[in-house]
């Protein structure tokens, strides 16, 4: 519109004959305006030649813009994923099958002849005395083992970052809200908890990260979105798990007890459940963790008290 405007403009500059009066001076009019023109036939060229030249850096521009911010996102889950993933656990469920020569625990938790791996989930460390939160149901076998031969072996990693292993003992557990505690030794490690958030102020859309073991893959982040809030969803003694978090970031078998965290790398649940298609065994991408203000209420009294009478078995 500018160029159109600044081309139509040009005629205007050519004098017409009016009177004698405007023809004797016409000499110096007419030079005076054949610069005129010749300035705006430069300008004009220029402006265009400009426009131009500068219009296809546009696109380029905005892609490299759009690239930067793709490389900051991505940065962002890489370095959320390296600061979180020290604090989560990988949890084996171990029995006894045959008596060990040796009686130390240590030979006792080795995965050989004498043992056989029940199951595997994902935990994370609660405090720096050693404290594990998981889910119930990842751990239920030990809870109520009654011949003694069942183990539960933790695989973690101290503030340093060195890997090691360790028996874990139960302290304390809650079927109505499907948490456990477990206490590992900790002399010579020091251990960095994770950072709890809120679920108060959760809402549908925001982005959520999941890391665990799936499968028994170590150290394994999955991302999404939170896809809904206030579900329900049941507990292992029957009883109703209210205000659970659903979520379509990746959760099967052994993430469960690992922690969901936002993209502050606050833990504001613990996933514990998926659905699957009836008889495919198949991840329906409909996911659920409990609350991490449910968490909270509930691990403390576990760590004090041990099981609520009310929830044994």
């Amino acid at each position: 519109m500018v160029v159109l405007g600044c081309l139509q403009s040009i005629p205007s500059l050519i004098p017409t004959k009016e009177s004698p009066s405007s023809s004797s001076s016409s000499p110096s009019s007419w030079s005076r305006s054949l610069g005129t023109r010749r300035e705006a036939i430069v300008f004009g060229t220029c402006f265009v030649s400009s426009f131009l030249s500068f219009t296809p850096a546009f696109p380029s521009a905005i892609a490299q813009q759009e690239q930067d911010q793709f490389q900051q996102d991505e940065e962002r889950v890489v370095h959320l994923f390296q600061d979180t993933s020290p604090s989560v656990v990988f949890i084996k469920d171990l029995e006894i099958v045959k008596s060990p020569t040796s009686s130390s625990n240590e030979s006792m938790l080795n995965e050989n002849e004498n043992t056989k791996v029940e199951g595997t989930g994902s935990g994370f460390i609660w405090d720096k005395f050693g404290h594990i939160v998981t889910n119930y149901h990842v751990v239920a076998k030990l809870a109520t083992d009654t011949s003694g031969l069942q183990r539960c072996k933790v695989y973690l990693v101290d503030a340093k970052g060195n890997s090691f292993s360790r028996e874990a003992k139960i302290i304390g557990y809650d079927p109505a809200y499907d948490l456990a505690v477990l206490k590992v030794d900790i002399e010579g490690n020091e251990l960095k908890p994770v950072v709890l958030g809120t679920s108060r102020d959760i809402r549908v859309g925001q982005s959520c990260f999941a890391i665990g073991n799936p499968y028994g893959y170590e150290n394994t982040l999955t991302t999404g979105v939170v896809s809904g809030l206030g579900r329900e969803i049941p507990s292992p003694n029957g009883k109703a798990i209210r205000g659970a978090i659903q979520t379509d970031a990746a959760i099967n078998s052994g993430n469960s007890g690992g922690p969901l965290i936002n993209s502050y790398g606050h833990v504001i649940g613990v996933n514990t459940a998926t659905f699957t298609r009836k008889g495919t065994g198949v991840s329906s991408g409909v996911n659920f963790a409990i609350p991490i203000d449910t968490v909270v209420r509930t691990v403390p009294y576990l760590i004090v008290y041990g099981t609520p009478y009310s929830n044994r078995y």
